[in-house]
């Protein structure tokens, strides 16, 4: 028997948002500051010489060109204000994430409530500086070093520095607005945007190629299907669950005795979502995106070692990655997503327990057990889908890229923010039961009569 809250949500219509006024102003405030991103991308950074960054870029778009203008919406291609994105954020918080489960002194300010949490953010926003400072003055040694500068220098160096990071903070702080304001995950969104930005150049020029004769029509055809398969693929993995059983058992609530109970606790088969495949690709494109933009000039041995190894794919960057991602899915899900001692003591405190396993110890024991095994098939779908795009465009040579880590956060963030909309349309019909229910209340207020008078 479905709950009231499981019909409601079921009879849930789009049309009921002409009426939800306060979702749709969410809606229209996330589609300005999305504009006012897009906007961003296209001001260029200032001492930089367009015909030279544009002519580089037509020959590193086979390489981490595209790759990069996929995650940064085009700024890197134009060199804009927004060219490292908002990279340097997620890196910076989910270091942080990382380190908050290591740390005791991080973990005992995120138990205190709203005023550690706010500490944490602080800390998250002084990461982010550091790096965005780091990859800028990287950066900015790497376009002169590749001719790409009119005035080399300090002065050059400072303004680059200072633009960029500048354009990072800008960044961050639209994302927590759209967050706050608007329709929720602001920093999601404003990388989701980046990516089907450039999705239709990119459709452009690999249909293009087509036409020349460059790629045959099988294998336009084979890209097609494969994308729709790995979309496809993508969205059955993140939706796919690993119900455990849950019993309570009888208890008195005041006068009344209560029926033992059963329900089931749902571990998702990729509970750390894309945050390894994002983790591990802004480690990597860190030293590519330098490697690459010094090959435009001199290439010393480092740079050309770097890019040899590292590039994408490569086997060594493939390697990497894999590593990588299956190393981040464990240690986020064990150590912020999915802690299995605080889950065995919430169940403990709630008089819950699984069928056959002792409370407690045992419970946590149990959990990690089965998260241990479920996180095998979920670190081999992630690797899976991040690598297999690589292969098979270093493999045919296609200047398209729409990788696996493009598939996961433009699905991810599809499934969510069609989510958070749903919840305000929920939220929206609850407030207009609850306003019919005091309407109904006051009538039958006014038509009581009073007591007969004798």
């Amino acid at each position: 028997m479905a709950s009231a809250v499981e019909q409601m949500a079921a009879n849930t219509s789009w049309a009921a948002l002409g009426k939800a006024t306060d979702l749709r102003n969410r809606i229209f405030f996330t589609l300005g500051l999305l504009v006012v991103y897009r906007l961003g991308t296209y001001i260029p950074v200032p001492g930089i010489d367009g015909t030279a960054l544009r002519q580089f870029m037509e020959q590193a778009g086979q390489g981490i060109g595209g790759m990069v203008s996929m995650f940064t919406g085009g700024a890197l291609g134009r060199m804009g204000i927004f060219a490292l994105g908002i990279m340097p954020y997620i890196s910076a918080s989910i270091i942080v994430q990382l380190l908050t489960a290591m740390v005791p002194a991080l973990e005992q300010l995120k138990k205190e409530g709203e005023q550690g949490r706010k500490k944490i953010n602080q800390y998250t926003r002084y990461g982010t500086v550091a790096l965005a400072l780091f990859q800028a003055y990287g950066l900015a040694v790497s376009l002169e070093a590749g001719d790409l500068a009119h005035d080399p220098g300090w002065y050059f160096r400072a303004a680059v520095v200072i633009t960029l990071v500048g354009g990072t903070m800008f960044l961050m702080w639209l994302g927590e607005q759209i967050t706050a304001r608007g329709i929720g995950n602001g920093i999601s969104l404003i990388i989701f945007v980046g990516i089907i930005a450039e999705i239709p150049a990119a459709l452009a020029q690999f249909f293009a190629s087509g036409r020349s004769g460059a790629i045959s029509p099988a294998v336009i055809v084979g890209v097609i299907l494969m994308v729709v398969a790995v979309i496809m693929f993508v969205v059955f993995m993140e939706r796919a669950l690993r119900k455990i059983t849950i019993q309570y058992p009888r208890r008195q609530v005041g006068m009344r005795m209560t029926e033992a109970q059963q329900s089931h606790l749902p571990i998702k088969v990729n509970p750390a979502g894309v945050i390894p495949a994002i983790f591990a690709s802004s480690l990597l494109l860190l030293p590519t995106t330098i490697a690459t933009f010094s090959q435009a000039g001199s290439t010393g041995p480092i740079m050309s070692t770097i890019l040899a190894y590292f590039g994408p794919g490569q086997p060594l960057y493939l390697l990497f990655f894999a590593a990588m991602i299956i190393f981040f899915a464990y240690f986020y899900t064990h150590n912020v997503s999915f802690k299995t001692d605080e889950v065995a003591d919430n169940l403990k405190n709630q008089n819950g327990f699984i069928p056959g396993i002792r409370p407690g110890k045992r419970t946590a024991e149990h959990l990690e057990y089965v998260v241990n095994r479920v996180l095998v098939l979920g670190a081999a779908y992630l690797t899976l889908v991040c690598l297999l795009p690589e292969i098979l465009r270093s493999q045919f040579a296609i200047p398209f890229y729409f990788g696996g880590t493009s598939v996961l956060i433009v699905v991810s963030v599809t499934m969510d923010t069609i989510q958070q909309v749903q919840s305000h349309l929920l939220a929206h019909q609850y407030e207009g039961l609850i306003q019919k229910s005091q309407l109904r209340g006051k009538g039958k207020a006014r038509k009581r009569k009073g007591p007969a008078r004798r």
